[in-house]
């Protein structure tokens, strides 16, 4: 499975950008996919995860209200739309194929990983 995570950019805060994830083969169609993020000096952290379905979504604490995860079945695609952007949501974005047919926090829990797209808002 190849992951292509893309849509990162440089943004004012407040500011919004749409990040996408596309794959290749039925595992990615079949189980649950992630965002991840990590912050120079930081390790790195969950931020949304969606069902295989799309049914079922979660989001850290940090950026529920302002990101929305979904997929496009269709397409094989999982988009992170983030909106309100702050200069603390900077990081190297990463999106992953969990083991199962559900999203998780825990990193333990994915399995395929893309090479992550860098997001930076400026103050």
């Amino acid at each position: 499975v190849q992951l292509q995570a893309s849509g990162g950019g440089l943004v004012q805060a407040g500011g919004s950008l749409r990040l996408s994830c596309a794959a290749s083969g039925r595992i990615f169609s079949n189980n649950g996919v992630g965002w991840f993020r990590q912050a120079p000096g930081k390790e790195r952290e969950s931020v949304a995860g969606i069902s295989w379905k799309g049914t079922s979504t979660y989001y850290a604490d940090s950026v529920k209200g302002r990101f929305t995860i979904s997929r496009d079945i269709a397409k094989n695609r999982v988009y992170l739309q983030m909106n309100s952007l702050e200069p603390e949501d900077t990081a190297v974005y990463y999106c992953a194929v969990a083991r199962g047919p559900y999203g998780s926090s825990s990193e333990l829990q994915y399995q395929y990983w893309g090479q992550g797209t860098l997001v930076t808002v400026s103050s």
